[in-house]
């Protein structure tokens, strides 16, 4: 779709109790294409008089939405699937446009996001509890489920669609009511999804949409009123573990997806073509800028050389661009401090001795655009085995033993995914217990999907989204004793 066009019909202000309000302070916000750095739109900044505002409206509406049947929560969301698939061409468009993604992986998006709608349409009228006799036989167990009530969900940049839906889709089929906040530098592809919501029909209130400059001016007004019962954050594990710290005070329900550092562990009897394209697709999707990105490739030094020369070549032939050019595999990075931070990144890992193999500089010019990069032979120590990259890096360390692959792959406060290469499947069941992370690639460079349970270990964060538990985070439980007469 023509890029101009798509703009004039996203919506640029707060969406408050089912209307579209200008912000009280009558200030705006700029957003940029970060690959050309040229203002896109200018969208409304939330005051925290606004903030409060959504959060009343939620209130407001809880009881009513959460008394609806689960079929009707459930149509509205496959309502809201079936038109955003139909409308999947605008809403890639406008993703690459604030994010820079590539055209061909933002329509991935579109159809990884709208898929949380279709599963949690289905799960809406699932919710059940459960019957029967206590031990003793004097009493009958009723066993509810309820909705939590009003939720905070603050979504990242990183994937403007398919956050949203994934944190307000089994919010509404839970019967919950929902205030969200999607990041400053990606917000359109929110505001255009939740319009998406009200023309299908969801009731007023039930999504409401605040924009900011200052995440904690529109956020602690709200996450300290007691009318608030959730909290859903994805971000950082730094960030998260302040919201956590707030949250506490009016012992909220959390679900925080946080930081990454995955492993990517290939061993001598891996299957390289597998392996190949399976570190590709971890790597290089969403330019790297996802928290189930590999970050750490851990290799047998008996395939090493050869699975680094493999990486490195198809690396090389990678083209750099606008994500809405023909062609293009690496779009921009989301903005300059991004590409100063993999680039210090680089620069701290040969010097210590790590081997520049492919890329390793910003590209200079209009944009936010890194050289997709090998670097090979990575000493314990750097910088980039300790971070989150959140770029197109690829960094390998080497490896003889299956102990000392696990040592390496566990050395981190990290534990979201990892991905494991082998053609042994007992070494691949062995890994399976032996990894500290939630999720895990066998064989795959892709784990995500809206069936499956996403959530991490240690610092990656608590709760899980999608499949049968993303639900129960919006779900409390409520045991009634029944005497028997």
């Amino acid at each position: 779709m023509d890029a101009k066009e798509v703009l004039t019909k996203v919506p640029t202000q707060l969406f408050v109790n089912g209307k579209w309000v200008n912000s009280s302070t009558g200030k705006k916000i700029p957003v940029y294409n970060p690959a050309n750095d040229e203002l896109l739109v200018e969208i409304q900044d939330a005051s925290p008089a606004d903030a409060l505002s959504a959060l009343d409206a939620a209130v407001a509406a809880q009881d009513e939405w959460a008394a609806t049947s689960p079929r009707y929560r459930g149509e509205l969301l496959r309502k809201a699937f079936d038109l955003i698939t139909e409308r999947k061409e605008f809403f890639a468009t406008l993703m690459t446009l604030e994010m820079g993604k590539p055209y061909a992986e933002a329509l991935g998006e579109v159809a990884y996001g709208a898929e949380f709608l279709r599963w949690f349409s289905e799960e809406a009228p699932r919710i059940a509890g459960r019957f029967g006799s206590n031990p003793e036989g004097t009493g009958q167990i009723i066993v509810a489920k309820r909705p939590v009530g009003p939720s905070f969900l603050i979504t990242p940049w990183n994937f403007p669609l398919a956050m949203a839906t994934r944190k307000i889709a089994p919010a509404m089929a839970a019967g919950c009511t929902s205030i969200v906040k999607p990041a400053t530098l990606t917000p359109l592809t929110t505001l255009a999804f939740v319009d998406l919501l009200r023309e299908v029909g969801v009731p007023a209130g039930v999504v409401n949409v605040i924009t900011s400059s200052s995440a904690s001016s529109v956020s602690n007004p709200i996450i300290e009123d007691s009318r608030l019962r959730k909290l859903s954050f994805t971000g950082s594990t730094e960030v998260g573990k302040m919201l956590m710290q707030k949250a506490a005070n009016g012992v909220l329900r959390v679900s925080m997806e946080l930081g990454g550092n995955a492993p990517f562990v290939v061993f001598e009897d891996a299957d390289l073509d597998k392996a190949v394209a399976g570190a590709l697709q971890a790597k290089f999707r969403n330019i790297g800028q996802a928290c189930t990105a590999a970050n750490r490739f851990i290799v047998h030094e008996d395939v090493a050389d050869e699975f680094a020369r493999r990486i490195s070549e198809t690396v090389a032939g990678y083209k750099v661009g606008d994500g809405l050019a023909e062609g293009v595999n690496i779009g921009p990075l989301i903005d300059q401090d991004a590409v100063a931070k993999v680039g210090e990144l680089v620069e701290d890992a040969t010097k210590r001795g790590a081997k520049l193999l492919s890329g390793g500089s910003k590209i200079d010019g209009a944009g936010n655009f890194f050289q997709p990069t090998v670097v090979d032979t990575v000493p314990a120590g750097s910088e980039i085995l300790a971070q989150e990259i959140f770029g197109p890096v690829v960094a390998i360390q080497r490896f003889k033993t299956e102990d000392e692959a696990v040592a390496l792959a566990n050395s981190t406060e990290y534990g979201l995914v990892s991905y494991v290469f082998t053609e042994d499947l007992n070494r691949g069941m062995r890994m399976i217990q032996r990894l500290e992370s939630g999720m895990m690639g066998l064989n795959t460079g892709l784990v995500s999907n809206a069936a499956a349970p996403f959530g991490g270990v240690k610092q990656s964060g608590v709760g899980r989204e999608g499949s049968f538990e993303g639900i129960n985070e919006y779900l409390e439980t409520k045991y009634v004793l029944v005497p028997n007469s």
